[in-house]
């Protein structure tokens, strides 16, 4: 390599290194109400874990979709910055048989000056199954469609990504002999990585993410 090429590169690098700066530091400068509606563009559309399930035959091929719904005018309000999502995940070898549904509201938490996404359980899932594919303008909601809470993750933003956890004993579930259940999210620009594990009443984890994440990517 010449001397020419090598400051060629060097110079390209600051300059990458200078912009992922800027972005950072744009993204700290975000108010919680814009960090709130980053979050909930990151999470909209369709992520899969095909790559990571190529490079592993153990790891599953998981299709997460995820969509914004609107609630029925009139009940909330209008100072209100929540944004509403439904989201289903499914193994990609059978889509029209959803294994975990959810709607979430993605809203801004200033005592812990963080984004909130509270997940809530819709009390008749079949219900909303491939909710997603009807016009953005017929996805309309009431509350009592939320159905149950279940569970908070609350995110901030760190360097390009936002980094969340649910509280530190996790959140009460009963779900294939899990009573707890705990998350760490890593929220990427084309996708994100998380640790979602089940942990039963003696704090053994019985089901999740063991030595690596579950690795979704945009499709």
């Amino acid at each position: 390599m010449n001397y020419q090429s090598a400051i060629a590169i060097l110079g390209a690098l600051g300059l990458l290194i200078v912009s992922c700066s800027a972005q950072a530091e744009t993204m700290l400068n975000l108010s919680l109400a814009q960090q709130v509606d980053a979050v909930a563009s990151r999470l909209e559309g369709v992520m899969d874990t095909a790559a990571q399930a190529s490079a592993n035959p153990k790891a599953p091929n998981v299709r997460m979709t995820t969509c914004r719904v609107t609630l029925a005018t009139g009940t909330l309000p209008p100072e209100t910055d929540s944004v509403f999502l439904y989201q289903e995940q499914a193994l990609a070898k059978d889509l029209t048989k959803p294994y975990r549904q959810r709607f979430l509201q993605i809203s801004s938490s200033p005592y812990s000056q963080s984004v909130r996404s509270r997940s809530f359980k819709p009390t008749s899932p079949s219900t909303w199954i491939n909710f997603c594919a009807k016009p953005a303008r017929d996805r309309t909601i009431k509350p009592g469609d939320l159905g149950t809470a279940v569970c908070s993750v609350f995110l901030k933003p760190s360097g390009d990504d936002y980094i969340g956890n649910t509280p530190a004993d996790g959140c009460p579930a009963n779900v294939r002999g899990a009573v707890r259940i705990k998350n760490h999210i890593v929220l990427h620009v084309n996708g994100m990585d998380t640790w979602d594990r089940g942990f039963d009443a003696v704090g053994k984890q019985v089901w999740g993410a063991q030595s690596d994440s579950y690795q979704f990517r945009k499709r």
